[in-house]
């Protein structure tokens, strides 16, 4: 996973890599919409490719995500941007399940990670 200074920079870098749709939460958060080509995915719609985390350099409640989202379904590539932390979207959807699901998933090592048993 690369590293960033900005989310400005990692936004960049993913619109470079071919993450050219804007995206974000509609629907109270049931959806995740690209507006300009009238997409509007579920859960099931999309994958989660890419995470950054980043926190405000004077504040640390300043703290946002960038998602690099894939949709085979739709055929897009796109950038989500959203807080977490004490702005963080508090929805209770299967998208945001779906996306603190990929977040925890992929961070978890050896025993912290959950077994089968």
């Amino acid at each position: 996973m690369k590293n960033y200074e900005t989310l400005v920079d990692a936004t960049n870098d993913l619109m470079k890599r071919g993450y050219t749709a804007n995206l974000s939460f509609e629907d109270n958060g049931e959806t995740i919409d690209d507006k300009s080509n009238n997409v509007h995915m579920h859960a099931d719609d999309f994958e989660v490719d890419e995470f950054f985390r980043f926190e405000g350099p004077s504040n640390p409640s300043d703290m946002s995500i960038v998602y690099a989202i894939s949709s085979a379904k739709y055929n897009l590539k796109g950038v989500l941007v959203d807080a977490y932390g004490t702005y963080a979207n508090t929805s209770t959807s299967a998208i945001e399940a779906k996306l603190h699901h990929h977040q925890v998933s992929d961070n978890l090592h050896g025993e912290d990670r959950p077994s089968a048993n």
